[in-house]
């Protein structure tokens, strides 16, 4: 609750220091209304993309299985399953991804990416930030010092001011978190500061009714008294005026978060009733697919950046995921791999349709990959030394297989991408270079990323 009249020290209009802060803060339906810094980094290059969506395999994809197949190696490597060519001549697929097998002259294949690392929480860190977890091959950790680099989304909400309903980064369908629920590190804004934390939007979009959480009033808040507190907002704005950037960053975040709570563009975002039947059986009806239809329609909407995070399945081996340490082959032909390849095709497709690829870069992505060899329980395990990603669409050149990996996918041979080269080269297709400047919240700067922008792959 807003107290008018709390003590404290006054500023010149007659309004306290703290109710200003407590107005910056205030909570409207849930939504926390947060400051936010005007200190922005400028473009530094010409952007060919305008957003991104990270579609995110989250628990390690196989590379052997996925686009680094090795035919030619014994059983206990290559697996069960054979590889098939391509739109693109000369390169192979796993035989598990004939849709995305049609589409490799939009995409470019990365196969030597390494992050050294075999535990999930750090290499995932890695992954989505750019910067090596200290310590490495930690498993279990959660956000603290010294790893607080911000994740992707986190610095897209601060290069790119928000005056729509929607932020500029939202992360779907929940966060990424290692049994216990413990949250990875590199998911939030870290050092930048929690008002730049991308929006994460808990929801089940493959439900009957789908209503995301976070665009529902909660209980405690019926619409009469949201109303009230709408009306006590709008009286007291001429009186922040002249309160300066932390009132300007105010009046943006209410309106903001009214935006979302009330009808109009950021409700249509979410409304998958929307879309046709049809559409939303080409994508596939689980909450994965699901959630990919909804990133591009949240991208359609203005939105610069949506992740998507492969979530848990119930009652299936390895819990549904791409950890796949016991029963790979039957994990991959059965629920992962016929997933992953309906929608992320469906993705390009519908993006292509809409005259959206052209300028939307989607990243196919996962924290590591698995080992070479099968283990005991006819699963492959963590393995950091060398996986493959693929990056589509918005100034990526298609139809490109850059770096090699060892006959048995072990080790990589040439063309070696690091994790800080990947972020580095995704906000250079959005404009800025490696050098941009950020600053935490002790006024530190520091460059966005140190790595190399991957020039073989860009258009």
């Amino acid at each position: 609750m807003l107290c008018l009249q709390a003590p404290g020290l006054t500023l010149c209009d007659g309004l306290t220091r703290r109710d200003a802060l407590v107005a910056g803060g205030m909570t409207l339906g849930g939504m926390n209304l947060t400051q936010t810094s005007l200190v922005r980094a400028a473009s530094a290059v010409a952007p060919k993309a305008k957003r991104v969506i990270l579609f995110g395999l989250i628990g390690g994809p196989a590379q052997h299985e996925t686009w680094d197949p090795k035919p030619e190696a014994p059983l206990e490597v290559r697996g069960e399953f054979g590889a098939i060519p391509t739109r693109t001549p000369g390169l192979f697929v796993g035989e598990l991804m004939p849709k995305t097998a049609m589409l490799t002259d939009r995409i470019a294949v990365l196969r030597a990416v390494t992050t050294r690392d075999q535990a999930h929480s750090s290499s995932g860190y890695q992954i989505l930030t750019g910067v090596p977890h200290v310590p490495m091959n930690a498993e279990s950790v959660t956000p603290r010092p010294p790893n607080l680099h911000p994740s992707m989304g986190a610095v897209m909400r601060y290069l790119r001011p928000e005056r729509t309903q929607l932020p500029s980064a939202v992360t779907l369908p929940e966060h990424i978190w290692n049994d216990g629920n413990f949250p990875w590190p590199g998911q939030d804004a870290g050092v930048l500061g929690p008002q730049y934390d991308p929006w994460l939007i808990h929801c089940d979009p493959s439900a009957p009714e789908f209503r995301p959480p976070a665009l529902a009033l909660p209980k405690e808040v019926p619409s009469l008294r949201f109303d009230h507190r709408r009306q006590l907002l709008e009286q007291l704005d001429h009186r922040f005026d002249r309160l300066g950037s932390v009132i300007e960053t105010y009046g943006t975040d209410s309106q903001q978060a009214f935006g979302v709570l009330a009808s109009g563009p950021a409700r249509h975002a979410f409304d998958l009733d929307k879309e046709s039947p049809i559409v939303r059986d080409r994508y596939g009806r689980s909450r994965f697919a699901q959630s990919v239809l909804l990133a591009r329609r949240l991208v359609e909407s203005g939105v610069s950046l949506v992740q998507i995070n492969w979530t848990r399945i119930a009652n299936q081996p390895n819990q549904g995921g791409w950890d796949t340490h016991a029963s790979h082959n039957a994990a991959c032909k059965n629920l992962l791999m016929p997933i992953m390849d309906q929608c992320y095709s469906a993705l390009l497709e519908d993006l292509e349709q809409r005259g959206m690829l052209a300028d939307t870069l989607v990243v196919w992505l996962g924290e590591f990959g698995r080992t070479p060899k099968f283990n005991g329980n006819a699963g492959r395990d963590h393995w950091g030394h060398v996986f493959s990603l693929a990056l589509a669409g918005g100034g990526i050149r298609g139809g490109v297989v850059h770096g090699q990996s060892d006959g048995h996918a072990a080790y990589p041979v040439s063309g070696v991408v690091e994790a800080s080269d990947l972020v580095a080269t995704i906000f250079h297709l959005l404009g800025y270079g490696p050098d941009t400047e950020l600053q935490e919240t002790q006024g530190r700067p520091f460059p966005l990323s140190r790595g190399r922008v991957i020039q073989p792959i860009l258009a």
